[in-house]
């Protein structure tokens, strides 16, 4: 039992809410650094070095890739080196990485960059965030998923934007070393002082130690792979958030041809500010929801606004397609360590987390590109989209079956 049971989780004095602090300037500055800001590098990278876009875009691709692989040892590395060392080998890599972006002069620096950046994910994404959180929390875990999280979109409402302001004013160089600096400042004393275990807990959740003294995942990566129970909330997140991977990139070129430039990106930002309402919405019920009733309502939203969204070319109508669609947005990663603490257990929860973070992350990978693929061989994005709407409805009927209770893991 964790700690989080004896105590009054909505107390404002509850230590949990600090924690959730740390974590939401985590997620702040891993999303807004490590997602949303790789169109600004993009951009400035070429302007300075005349590299090819193909070059940094693989590059891209490349830091995705390796982070769906690092993830998936996330209980490993919680075991051997604890929570907090491990947080702070994920900011100190984030910020070597943000600096080398900064210092660069060849190409195989923005590999090296990349490479330290899924580091960076590895002790800093959403895998920790939601294992910390978990222990910390019972009755108002929802909540705190939610609030903790909503640091990832507010990294893109807000950071993407101060470092484009800041490049215009002092140049790309100052700018990514001022914004890396101001992240040291603000997470590094947060972590310290905030970041721990719940009282009585020497190490993560779910973990034993062997007879030996080796650390052990208490449940093997084996047997969740065999679990229905784990397929049925990893395979349909993973196809949802293909499908919503795909309409984010492509979204712009969708309205700007309908609604004009400058709307297309009033329509971005409409989504990405509804997505933190949507984030904040659910946390205040999601405890006392059925999570996967709710992911497959999420993921029914979504499909409906896109059927929408392609039978209306008015301006209004799509805007607020947009603004349904995004509601959703965030909830994507704030279900998958719902159900599995639920139906899999808090014994096997970082090991679950780790794997199933690492499926979806490949898997959604390939939406952006098999959108465009769609969309070159129709000449529109009607088939495209069309697509991504049965996608979601696929993933929303998946994730309503039920395979049966807590399944039973066998231990490694």
């Amino acid at each position: 039992m964790i700690a989080a049971t004896r105590v009054d989780e909505s107390s404002p004095h509850y230590r949990g809410w600090r924690v959730v602090l740390a974590c939401f300037l985590m997620a702040f500055f891993m999303f807004g650094f490590g997602l949303y800001g790789q169109g600004v590098y993009l951009a400035e990278l070429q302007r300075a070095h005349g590299w090819p876009g193909s070059i940094v875009s693989a590059a891209s691709t490349f830091s995705f890739l390796l982070t769906s692989v690092l993830v998936i040892f996330t209980d490993d590395l919680l075991d051997r080196i604890g929570l907090r060392a491990l947080i702070l080998c994920g900011l100190v890599a984030l910020g070597a990485s943000t600096a080398l972006l900064a210092l660069m002069q060849t190409p195989w620096q923005l590999y090296l960059a990349y490479a330290l950046m899924s580091v960076g994910w590895t002790g800093m994404g959403t895998v920790v965030i939601a294992t910390v959180l978990n222990s910390w929390f019972e009755r108002r875990r929802g909540l705190a998923l939610s609030l903790a999280f909503n640091g990832a979109t507010c990294g893109g409402i807000i950071l993407v934007p101060l470092l484009l302001s800041l490049t215009g004013s002092i140049g790309f160089r100052s700018a990514m070393l001022a914004a890396t600096l101001a992240m040291m400042v603000l997470v590094l004393p947060v972590v310290m002082m905030f970041i721990g275990w719940p009282a009585g807990t020497a190490q993560a959740p779910g973990h034993r130690r062997s007879g030996e003294g080796v650390p052990t995942p208490a449940h093997s990566r084996k047997a969740l792979l065999a679990n229905a129970a784990f397929w049925t909330m990893v395979l349909p997140i993973a196809i949802a958030l293909l499908a919503q991977m795909g309409f984010i990139i492509h979204q712009v070129s969708f309205l700007d041809p309908l609604i004009g430039r400058s709307a297309a990106g009033l329509a971005v930002t409409i989504m990405a500010a509804m997505a933190v309402v949507g984030r904040l919405s659910l946390g205040l019920f999601v405890d006392r929801l059925d999570p996967r009733l709710a992911c497959a309502a999420s993921m029914t939203s979504q499909a409906a606004a896109l059927f929408v969204l392609l039978q209306s070319t008015n301006p209004t109508m799509l805007l607020a397609c947009c603004a349904v669609y995004g509601f959703s947005i965030g909830n994507m990663i704030t279900f998958p360590p719902l159900i599995i603490q639920r139906e899999i257990g808090a014994d096997a929860f970082a090991t679950a987390m780790g794997l199933g973070t690492s499926i979806s992350g490949v898997v959604s990978a390939f939406g952006p590109g098999i959108v465009g693929l769609a969309r070159s061989f129709t000449g529109d994005y009607t088939s495209a989209f069309a697509m991504c709407v049965a996608l979601d409805l696929v993933a929303a009927g998946i994730v309503l079956w039920r395979p049966g209770r807590r399944a039973k893991l066998a231990a490694s």
